[in-house]
């Protein structure tokens, strides 16, 4: 199956959906970068996360996105650019990190950033581009881009990334969605 991006709309219009399928891209991120499991998941769910966004967030051929996140642990740095057509290429600071399983059975991708900062740069061809930043939350990224949104853009959104890999390194599944209510959302 090849990597697709799709969006929809409640038919009132007060919700928004866009969901991805992102197995092709972030194996290819990992065959570039030579990832180990962990850094692997963090690349892939930044680059998912900011493939979405652009679709989300950018209209004009011009407008860019850049998501980046500065760690304090064995990642300290992650970033994913991208354009209007989620068009995406990304960096991760440290692609030799792997760890041991966290207490959920799952790749330690919050572990490996410990605390930090998630900044998200707009450019819109304007005099200066919009940039936001944020406290890690969890380090896991989909919880930071979710607490991102609601607390720099004021928009309340539910955010799911996930890479799932193979045991020879390669990636199974990758993907990600962002549900995100509009003004004119009933509180109900």
């Amino acid at each position: 199956m090849a990597d697709k991006l799709v969006r929809g709309n409640s038919i009132d219009g007060a919700i928004r959906v866009f969901a991805a399928v992102t197995t092709d891209l972030v194996n290819e991120a990992q065959r570039i970068h030579h990832t180990y499991p962990v850094a692997t998941a963090a690349l892939g769910r930044l680059l998912t996360g900011a493939a979405i966004m652009g679709a989300a967030g950018l209209k004009n051929e011009t407008d860019s996105m850049t998501v980046q996140i500065k760690g304090e642990g064995e990642i300290t740095n992650l970033v994913a650019v991208t354009d209007c057509h989620s068009r995406v290429r990304g960096y991760v600071s440290n692609p030799y990190v792997d760890r041991p399983l966290n207490n959920k059975g799952k790749l330690d991708v919050g572990g490996a950033i410990g605390g930090g900062y998630l900044s998200v740069v707009r450019d819109l061809g304007l005099k200066e581009p919009y940039v936001g930043t944020t406290v890690l939350q969890t380090s896991e990224i989909a919880e930071d881009l979710t607490y991102y949104f609601a607390s720099s853009e004021q928009v309340p959104s539910a955010v799911g990334l996930g890479v799932l890999m193979e045991k020879d390194n390669t990636v199974r599944q990758a993907g990600g969605f962002i549900v995100q209510l509009m003004p004119n959302a009933e509180e109900e």
